[in-house]
């Protein structure tokens, strides 16, 4: 027999919902990933160079939370870097990589 709970789920006011959307959250772009061993990272210095096995001009990972929502290539926005979006999540995937 199954037992019933009159558990509703919250739903959210409007005010509520203003104030999520206020939230700040740190947005990562991820290049490459790349293993080395610590006695390699002991002889880094500056100028030294690590080489990625990924071609520089292969789609980036976009992340929130460490959680890819999408993908992008880099572009040049004055004298700064940025991403275009190629390829983004649904809303729900997204909400959920916010969730942690």
């Amino acid at each position: 027999m199954a037992i019933l709970t009159n558990q509703i789920a919250a739903v959210p006011t409007a005010l509520e919902l203003q104030r999520l959307m206020r939230i700040q959250v740190p947005v990562i772009v991820k290049l490459a990933e790349r293993r080395i061993n610590v006695n390699e990272v002991l002889k880094l210095a500056a100028g030294s160079i690590i080489e990625f096995p990924k071609a520089s001009d292969d789609p980036m990972e976009l992340m929130i939370n460490n959680r890819t929502i999408g993908t992008g290539v880099a572009v040049k926005v004055g004298e700064n870097f940025g991403i275009r979006i190629s390829q983004i999540g649904d809303p729900r995937s997204i909400i959920e990589a916010l969730g942690g």
